[in-house]
């Protein structure tokens, strides 16, 4: 990453920031429902870039596979420790298979 890149995203932290505190809660109620779902949607991103990226390329591995799994899970109900264990298994045993 460049000090040019950086710098810009470093003001633009420090300008939302200060449009926050100038703004006040004018803006507030009006962004909150964007506002709670932002977490979660940053959250999903940081997994899709960890599973299935590869510097520049996509990879379709073991990874994927456990995710697969876990996301299973997760729509059976299952709680959040047998989510884990359940990616862990599935990505560990592909591994050791291939």
């Amino acid at each position: 990453m460049s000090w040019t890149a950086i710098l810009l995203l470093s003001g633009g932290c420090y300008g939302a920031k200060l449009a926050g505190v100038v703004a006040g809660d004018r803006f507030g109620r009006l962004l909150e429902p964007v506002s709670a779902l932002l977490p979660a949607a940053l959250f999903a991103a940081i997994v899709v870039l960890m599973t299935a990226a590869d510097g520049a390329s996509i990879v379709v591995d073991a990874r994927l596979a456990g995710v697969a799994a876990a996301t299973v899970a997760v729509l059976r109900r299952a709680p959040f420790a047998v989510v884990v264990v359940v990616a862990m298994v599935v990505t560990g045993g592909l591994r050791l298979v291939a």
